[in-house]
């Protein structure tokens, strides 16, 4: 017996003035699951959250939100959290104050208020900080009572909308598998919206990558990874991208399509025994690996991945190899061919 979606958009579209927001958008999203809306700016990834928020209203289309039809219901009707970008936090108030704010306007009871902020600060790691205000924490720390606000809410439903990106690198990676950490202890729903594939890739079950406001693939991240659906998804999914190559440069192919195949999957072999010969465009060196930028006329993207530290010099010609096995075929306009 299947279970219905927890979250569904069927159809959903928002236009203003005539300008394209988001079209076509249907979207199933199972309980307590980790769903990444990812893209470039500009995609509809956070206008399609704003729309299941409910701080937008559809042009068309339906989205029920735990089996009920909220298309039109307010946001506040939703039963859902929020995590901002900005944290949204008032200055005033301490951590404490913040985080129960909104069991406050609601006329919480004071001991159950008390009961639930002692657990969200212990969750989030920010006990004997309810007394400090906004102002004197770090980001991170700020973030967390973000999401330490969001716990108490007490919502199956979390929404998160670019949390990170204020961060630092090394924040974002500590906060990152905090979020993780608290969406599985918890059993909550999240809606995450990001541009950045690794925040993606890393915390959820599920991905869906938009374009233009449309979607482009929705899959597990191994999905997107190893079976892109066009070239889009080919190139913006994995770090290097994938690189494509026009077909004609192989045999059996025929003319008119685009062959992928990853840095991992490509060889460098001693000269005449590879299957094209490129220039070598940079190297870079990280840390565990380096990562060699190559040159063809017929290609874009072409790089080969070797361990350690593997300097090649900018210039020099070398040839490169491949298994059939590992190439991914596009067909002229540019979507995923069989196999």
């Amino acid at each position: 017996m299947t279970t219905s979606p927890f979250v569904k958009l069927d159809g959903v579209a928002k236009r203003w003035n005539g300008q394209l927001g988001v079209e076509a958008i249907s979207l199933d999203i199972a309980q307590g699951s980790f769903t990444a809306l990812l893209g470039p700016s500009g995609c509809g990834k956070s206008t399609t959250l704003r729309l299941l928020a409910g701080l937008e209203l559809p042009d068309e289309g339906k989205i029920w939100i735990d089996g009920r039809d909220v298309t039109t219901s307010a946001a506040s009707d939703r039963n859902l959290s929020m995590v901002f970008q900005s944290y949204a936090l008032f200055p005033h108030l301490s951590v404490a104050e913040n985080v129960v704010f909104g069991l406050k306007v609601r006329r919480v009871p004071k001991k159950e208020r008390q009961e639930k902020l002692h657990r969200a600060l212990e969750i989030t790691g920010l006990l004997g900080l309810e007394g400090r205000r906004p102002g004197e924490l770090s980001g991170g720390q700020r973030q967390r009572v973000a999401l330490a606000r969001a716990i108490v809410a007490g919502q199956r439903l979390c929404l998160m909308d670019e949390p990170l990106s204020n961060l630092d690198a090394k924040l974002r990676n500590a906060v990152r598998k905090d979020i993780k950490k608290l969406q599985r202890d918890l059993g909550i729903t999240v809606v995450y919206v990001t541009h950045d594939q690794t925040e993606a890739m890393s915390m959820a079950d599920t991905v869906v990558l938009m374009k233009d406001g449309h979607i482009q693939q929705v899959g597990a991240p191994e999905d997107l990874y190893s079976r892109p659906k066009n070239t889009f998804v080919a190139e913006f999914v994995g770090a290097p991208p994938m690189a494509l190559i026009a077909s004609h440069v192989f045999s059996g192919f025929g003319t008119d399509k685009t062959i992928g195949i990853r840095a991992e999957n490509i060889q460098i072999v001693p000269k005449g025994q590879g299957r094209m010969q490129c220039r070598v465009s940079e190297s870079e060196f990280l840390g565990a690996e380096t990562l060699i930028g190559l040159d063809h006329a017929d290609a874009s993207g072409l790089c080969v991945l070797k361990p350690g530290l593997s300097m090649m010099a900018e210039g020099r010609e070398i040839d490169i190899t491949f298994d059939d096995e590992n190439l991914h075929v596009f067909d002229a306009a540019g979507h995923r061919l069989a196999g």
